[in-house]
């Protein structure tokens, strides 16, 4: 996937405001019409220049877009990192399948969802001679927490960025600091709702909501498919072979494990109900992962030697065909 940088596309700076935004597309627009412009490639510039548009006028998608920073070049090979938008603060408007559909992939992977977009803003009115009163809408984020967090849950404090315009139209992003509890058992995928802390209300109306979607921060030794979590557990040959009882950790702490013998890399070793706890917990898994000893002084050599003479007979790659 390509690169798309939208400020060159709207042959604008990174400081652009709003009103230089909107008099850039009616330009360009006018420009590069189908039905009018004789340029060559005019109808791919034309879509090109609605979908830079599309963003850079919405003060939440600018901000976000953004956050990608600005070494990237147009046309550079690009994967959106991980959770890039953990943090930002937003309504959460996005685009549906079929709107994200009509532009390029590289704004689909960005802006299909939105920015945590989950359950949707409410609003209301009323009130006595006249008066307007409407509900604050709901804003979302997305957020990282630790894998720990959903097994015993947690209280934490974390930095959002909300974006802000200035008198001049310029968007920059306002950082707040929330407090929250991580219910024990969440998922990914899962909302936290922080009643009130949403956008504020107008007049005497409540205030929204804020929804915090929950993402696990990548961690050196666990991986999570839904409630079940997956170690790589590296063991020694003659583990593997003659069996063993070791200790080894999960993210509930150290439990005893049972190696069976014959076990061979790949093997899965299942702790039921070990997993990211809820009415129905998860499972824990360790993959058996066969850690070999270096051969880094004669002695070790000899002994690999010696192995090599006693299993002559045995042949690792049989099962591939053709010659051993």
């Amino acid at each position: 996937m390509e690169y798309k940088d939208y400020y060159k596309v709207m042959e604008l700076a990174r400081d652009a405001s709003a009103d230089d935004i909107k008099k850039a597309y009616r330009r360009l627009a006018r420009k590069y019409h189908p039905d009018v412009s004789k340029e060559a490639g005019a109808e791919a510039r034309f879509k090109e220049i609605g979908e830079a548009y599309e963003v850079l006028k919405d003060p939440e998608k600018r901000s976000a877009y953004d956050q990608l920073g600005a070494n990237w070049k147009a046309g550079q090979d690009f994967r959106p990192p991980p959770d890039w938008n953990a943090g930002f603060e937003g309504a959460g408007r996005g685009f549906s399948e079929q709107e994200a559909a009509d532009h390029s992939d590289f704004f689909e992977s960005l802006f299909r969802r939105g920015f945590g977009a989950g359950p949707t803003g409410r609003a209301g009115a009323g009130g006595a001679r006249g008066e307007f009163h409407a509900q604050g809408e709901d804003r979302h984020a997305r957020i990282q927490i630790e894998l720990e967090d959903a097994y015993n849950g947690a209280r934490r404090s974390l930095s959002l960025r909300v974006p802000e315009v200035d008198a001049q139209g310029r968007v920059s992003a306002r950082e707040h600091t929330i407090e929250f509890v991580v219910p024990k058992g969440v998922r990914a995928g899962q909302h936290i709702r922080l009643a009130g802390q949403g956008g504020p209300g107008i007049g005497k109306g409540k205030p929204g909501d804020l929804y915090l979607e929950v993402a696990f921060a990548p961690h050196a030794h666990y991986r999570v498919d839904q409630r079940d979590v997956y170690l790589d557990l590296p063991v020694a040959p003659w583990e593997a072979a003659l069996g063993a009882q070791i200790e080894v950790p999960t993210p509930a702490g150290q439990v005893e494990l049972t190696i069976p013998a014959g076990s061979s890399a790949g093997r899965k070793l299942r702790l039921r109900g070990r997993g990211i706890p809820g009415a129905t917990p998860g499972d824990f898994y360790f993959v058996l992962q066969i850690a070999l000893p270096a051969a880094s002084s004669d002695a070790d050599r000899a002994a690999y030697t010696q192995m090599q003479s006693h299993f002559k007979t045995f042949q690792p790659r049989a099962k591939l065909g053709g010659q051993p």
